[in-house]
């Protein structure tokens, strides 16, 4: 419930910091944004392309497993 409370004060200050009639920091968080979204972008990159590698190896390691499965069943018939 603390959490919820002071996450909803956090964002009406950020809302109140950004208004022309509050702080008036909207250019400020503008160029923030703009400096900060090609770092971002590289970052979510590159955890994607961790995932996807990691996604690989678990499907490979899945048919390596399905296809033991299938010569042990195989072996077991005959």
């Amino acid at each position: 419930m603390a959490a919820l409370i002071i996450g909803i004060i956090l964002i009406l200050f950020c809302v109140f910091a950004c208004l022309p009639m509050g702080l008036a920091w909207g250019a400020a968080v503008v160029a923030f944004l703009k400096g900060c979204a090609p770092v971002l972008a590289a970052f979510i990159g590159l955890v994607s392309v961790f995932i996807g590698i990691a996604d690989i190896k678990d499907k490979r390691e899945a048919m390596a497993e399905a296809e033991e499965e299938e010569a042990m069943k195989s072996e077991e018939g005959k």
